[in-house]
């Protein structure tokens, strides 16, 4: 069959979600036709892309197609929200151009699965809905927007697309607890994981990008990707002024809408550090240079957001301090596995705490270390792409609730 994804972040843009779609995209390409529909590269790409009203390029067995959306810098947020409406925009007609058999639609933008459902409709075919972060759960407790009319109609509409979906896949069970608490079906959610990648290589430890994120430091707390509105922010820097002169450092790699205010909560402090992305191949770099790791989630956003980078400090077999709530899939991975510690993300004190607790036993954590590598296992990535692939087909059958008969 032939599958349109929409979604406006696709490579280069260097977004989870973009690198997330190239490899679904990949792999139902092994099996059926796929169309990428995606806008021109907005999300620090490492260049600058020329307008065009439509591009089109053939890549690993499928295609994408690129509508001529404004390309602005995602940063500041009338802008960011020019680059989603004029996506959407050209990217609706199009589709409703292209035959396809089956619509697939992640959250970029964040009313990307409305446009899906509506253009599955409109096309007679069924709706498949990939939820990255779930909307406007997302931008109400982010604290991005307010309640107001257009919100509800927001939300309104957004449940309408749920419900319409042969299947919802989610990234975790709090996600899926949240989609079956707005009346959504519950054997049309799935919950389906990003997953470890392969173990990442082992580096020298005397790489300049180890050396350079390290710092002086004599134990690292690293938070690698995005910082934007979900963090515990203001509570992971309160921890970490609370070590000067202890040869502790809270690292930042990745920039995103909160740096800036971060940055200038931040200057006076020799105990924080932000430096930028690092490039592709130095991830491994990255992943090697913290001897723990944090995944922060706020207190309110239990299954609105599930950050993909779990599973790459598992596959690293770096110990993991999970800042959120206890209800959170990235909570209950870390404790059933043993392989870090979850604090309080509304208490500093805790935080620091557990740093301290991990700093000064080093035998345990190399052991959580280990344990975190043999979790992996239990996520691979490619099991979950096969998973995915799975519920497309199955959502496309004549059988399945929402399904089609594809037969020709």
């Amino acid at each position: 069959m032939h599958i349109l994804l929409l979604n406006q972040y696709f490579p280069p843009d260097t977004s989870a979600t973009a690198n997330i779609a190239a490899a679904v995209a990949e792999t139902l390409s092994k099996r059926h036709r796929v169309t990428v529909l995606a806008g021109r590269p907005s999300y620090d790409p490492q260049e600058h892309y020329p307008y065009s009203f439509l591009q089109r390029e053939a890549r690993n067995g499928f295609v994408v197609e690129r509508v001529g959306s404004t390309a602005f810098p995602r940063h500041r947020m009338r802008r960011r929200i020019a680059n989603y409406l004029s996506y959407i925009s050209l990217a609706i007609p199009r589709a409703l151009s292209m035959k396809s058999d089956l619509v697939l639609a992640m959250t970029d933008p964040p009313f990307a699965g409305i446009a899906g459902a509506m253009i599955a409709r409109l096309k007679g075919v069924p709706f498949v809905y990939n939820i990255r972060d779930l909307y406007p759960d997302m931008a109400l407790g982010g604290e991005i927007v307010q309640k107001r009319s257009w919100v509800k109609l927001w939300e309104r509409m957004h449940k309408s697309a749920l419900r319409s979906a042969a299947r919802v896949i989610v990234l975790g069970d709090d996600m899926r607890e949240r989609i079956l608490a707005k009346g959504v079906a519950p054997e049309r959610v799935v919950v389906i994981r990003d997953g470890a990648s392969p173990a990442w290589p082992l580096v020298p430890d005397n790489h300049p990008a180890i050396r350079e994120i390290r710092g002086s430091a004599s134990f690292v707390v690293l938070h690698a990707g995005n910082l934007g509105f979900y963090g515990a922010w203001p509570t992971l820097l309160e921890a970490a002024r609370s070590f000067n002169g202890d040869g502790v450092q809270l690292v930042f790699v990745g920039d995103g809408a909160n740096r800036s205010r971060m940055e200038d909560e931040s200057r006076v402090s020799a105990t924080i550090r932000f430096l930028p992305f690092r490039p592709r191949e130095e991830i491994p770099h990255v992943m090697a240079a913290g001897d723990l790791h944090v995944v922060t989630i706020r207190r309110g956003l239990s299954g609105v957001v599930v950050p993909s980078k779990l599973y790459s400090i598992l596959a690293a077999g770096r110990p993991i301090l999970v800042v959120a709530p206890e209800e959170t899939d990235a909570a209950r991975i870390v404790r059933e596995n043993d392989c870090g510690l979850v604090a309080d993300p509304d208490n500093p004190a805790g935080v620091a705490a557990a740093i301290r607790a991990l700093r000064n036993d080093p035998v345990r954590l190399r052991a959580m270390g280990h344990r975190a590598l043999e979790a992996s296992k239990k996520y691979a990535r490619v099991t979950e792409l096969d998973k995915f692939i799975g519920v497309i087909e199955h959502a496309a059958r004549p059988e399945s609730p929402g399904g089609k008969n594809l037969e020709r």
